[in-house]
């Protein structure tokens, strides 16, 4: 994670730090995103360099990356870990090779506004991408648009996309998640509950679950199969600024904006059996 100092630092499932901040060099980092492997970082600095960490050694990794010549507003890791692709505030996508840090494709011009949020499907052969022109795109490997999708009043701020690639869940400040067909962007639901907007979305190991953060200080969680709230929102002390699941599906992990930039842990399971009524022994 990165903190308010700008450093990226490891931790422990129960808060415990793990070794040195990773080296930055001084530079603030404010955007990162792990590989599928857990063995690199990738990382936005202030300056709008995309940078590579090595995460046991805690080292940069070569130069900064290749055409960055405008603000990055979002990264992700294809799920063979081959490549990485960054939404920039001109409304290009850009992606490399992490080996190398060049440009894998010339850039790609989906939208004159920033690009918000991406996210490669499971099986890496598409990736989808959410604007502040509050549509939802996606894209084949090669980079060509499949189709646009649109639905949502305001900008599109997450995406995440069902274990079998049939599906998009998107999160957006018109305070909406929306669930589509990603094959020709059929609206299936809305879901409907928070209360200002929605930024962060990650989705169980199974499948099964939704979680949803947003700046109405609120997570919540979602049954995929009634389409309805689980339980109670989990209430923060600020606006929420990212959701997590742990590789393993057990935790989930969410964290706030403001000065005291908290992350909490929960057990999925303890919540999922607490909103149920069943008791359960943490």
């Amino acid at each position: 994670m990165t903190l308010s100092d700008g450093s990226i630092r490891r931790w422990t499932r129960t808060g415990q730090p793990v070794g040195k901040p990773l080296n930055n060099e001084g530079e603030v980092v404010k955007i990162i995103a792990v590989s599928p492997d857990g063995l690199k970082v990738v990382g936005k600095c202030k300056d709008g360099r995309v940078r590579l960490w090595n995460i046991k050694e805690g080292s940069l990794v070569g130069q900064p990356w290749e055409g960055n010549n405008d603000i990055v507003w979002c990264l992700d890791w294809s799920p063979n870990g081959a490549e990485v692709a960054g939404g920039f505030d001109d409304g290009t996508i850009r992606r490399w090779n992490p080996a190398t840090g060049r440009q894998i494709t010339p850039p790609i011009k989906g939208s004159n506004e920033p690009v918000w949020t991406i996210k490669y499907s499971p099986q890496g052969d598409k990736f989808a991408s959410g604007s502040q022109d509050d549509i939802i795109r996606v894209w084949s490997k090669d980079g060509e648009l499949l189709i646009e999708i649109e639905g949502h009043d305001d900008w599109v701020m997450s995406l995440c996309w069902s274990k079998d690639g049939a599906h998009i869940f998107s999160a957006s400040n018109d305070r909406t998640i929306r669930k589509w067909q990603s094959i020709d962007g059929k609206q299936l639901v809305v879901f409907h509950g928070h209360t200002d907007f929605v930024r962060s979305l990650c989705l169980s190991l199974d499948g099964c679950h939704l979680v949803s953060g947003s700046d109405d200080y609120s997570v919540r969680i979602w049954d995929l199969e009634t389409n309805q709230q689980v339980g109670d929102p989990l209430w923060h002390d600020d606006r929420i600024s990212a959701v997590a699941m742990s590789s393993d599906g057990r935790y989930f992990a969410s964290a706030m904006y403001g000065p005291s930039a908290k992350v909490y842990v929960w057990n999925l399971e303890a919540v999922l059996k607490r909103a149920h009524g069943i008791g359960v022994r943490v």
